[in-house]
């Protein structure tokens, strides 16, 4: 990695960590440039806008992300089923990164950002689409194995599977405890064994 690259991902990973804790729209480049310890030229070699900034998190950051902990993991599993509910817990309870005070990043940001910047709206739906369609493709390839019943609809299933972990995150997020996690894993469990 060059000193430029390397500025540049740490730039948007410090962007990253504090507009998880804080929201996009309260943090600013001031802050994240003090974060960083860089110049504002140094910013702006980089990124034009802090909106720029924002998508280059979506698209560089979370995207990759969601791609390593989930996406890849369930493509490559022998039993996609245990391994859907194996990466809930592990992002619930395991993650060093995902905080339960802060919910999930993705979420965040679709929350507060979709309904002002079209931008930021393609880029977080580009990413919420690759995990869904991942989770889709995983459960055709499940019912063509035999492995779960011929009644499922995948689509439907991604979408609880996705908007039961946004949901959770949110509890938890509001009620500033993590305890909820675990009723919904063992809903998760029971809701996941009768795909079968």
């Amino acid at each position: 990695m060059t000193k430029a690259s390397n500025t540049r991902h740490m730039i948007l990973e410090n962007a990253f960590d504090l507009i998880y804790k804080k929201g996009y729209q309260n943090t600013s480049i001031d802050q994240i440039i003090a974060t960083v310890k860089v110049t504002k030229g140094a910013f702006y070699y980089h990124f034009k806008t802090k909106n720029e900034m924002g998508i280059a998190v979506i698209k560089e950051i979370i995207k990759p992300t969601i791609q390593n902990t989930f996406n890849l993991k369930l493509q490559k599993a022998l039993k996609p089923i245990e391994e859907i509910y194996l990466i809930m817990r592990s992002l619930l309870l395991e993650n060093p990164i995902l905080k339960f005070e802060y919910g999930c990043p993705l979420g965040n940001l679709t929350q507060e950002m979709t309904p002002w910047n079209s931008e930021f709206t393609s880029a977080l739906n580009e990413v919420t689409l690759d995990w869904q369609i991942t989770i889709e493709n995983t459960l055709k390839k499940e019912i063509k194995n035999g492995t779960i019943s011929s009644d499922v609809e995948p689509k439907q299933v991604a979408y609880f599977i996705l908007s039961s972990y946004w949901g959770i995150r949110s509890l938890s997020k509001v009620s500033n405890d993590n305890a909820c996690y675990y009723h919904y894993l063992k809903e998760l469990k029971t809701y996941l064994n009768n795909l079968k």
